[in-house]
């Protein structure tokens, strides 16, 4: 996993990013989503339900979007049928994407997600034109701003919990682990009082590709536009974030 870092892509993009509205509500939407997908739609009776919805909460996502993550997950939402579609392509530059979606009315959401790749000089592809260049891996931030964890004594449990790789950067450690031992890494982890700043089971480019000043713009446009639609679940791509 080397020179794989998540963390410098994190980094450079989290204050810009996380300031906007619709990347904020979208994660939300997504974990409300897996938590109820998982463990019903009761609040009181989901125990990760909850703890989703009072993240939402305090970011002031709207009782609406809420709402409707939920009645998606429970088969709820006014008779609707969703299903879950991923769109591949290209974005400007060459640069990888991986577009999930869960939709009930998939002419619409193709036609959506077509849009904001043609608008930014991005191209959609078929299935399978660019998954085989991730790895689906669970994916686990320990923040080290202060430098007080212990390279050392972080590796040992980070292997003793059965993660399968660790990764060292400038204030933080990225720890991959296979998808099926994703949340016994995270709950050993945190009994070890790690502080967990993220954790989820995703997909990391084998490479990533550097562009040009103005295609990243255009990257960042297309993003944009997608994580503002509500059917979009999850975005992934392969660029390398410059330090500009």
């Amino acid at each position: 996993m080397a020179g794989h870092s998540k963390w410098n892509n994190i980094k450079r993009r989290k204050n810009a990013q996380d300031a906007k509205k619709g990347k904020i509500f979208m994660r939300h939407a997504k974990e409300i989503y897996q938590a109820a997908k998982e463990g019903g739609g009761d609040v009181s009776m989901n125990a990760s339900l909850r703890a989703a919805v009072d993240k939402a909460k305090a970011d002031n996502m709207p009782n609406d979007n809420i709402d409707r993550a939920i009645k998606k997950a429970t088969g709820t939402l006014d008779g609707a049928i969703f299903e879950e579609i991923t769109y591949e392509g290209y974005g400007p530059g060459g640069v990888a994407v991986i577009v999930n979606t869960l939709t009930d009315n998939k002419n619409r959401t193709a036609a959506e997600v077509r849009h904001a790749f043609k608008k930014n000089d991005g191209n959609l592809g078929e299935n399978g034109s660019v998954s085989f260049m991730f790895d689906r891996k669970g994916y686990i931030l320990i923040e080290n701003e202060e430098g007080n964890i212990d390279e050392d004594t972080i590796t040992m449990d980070v292997l003793e919990a059965g993660a399968e790789d660790i990764v060292v950067e400038d204030g933080a450690y990225e720890i991959y682990t296979a998808p099926e031992s994703f949340r016994e890494v995270v709950a050993y982890l945190t009994d070890h009082d790690y502080t967990v700043a993220d954790s989820e089971v995703t997909l990391i480019p084998q490479n990533y590709n550097t562009v040009s000043e103005e295609d990243e713009s255009k990257l960042e446009s297309m993003i944009e536009a997608l994580e503002e639609n509500e059917d979009v679940q999850d975005i992934h791509h392969n660029l390398q974030v410059s330090d500009n």
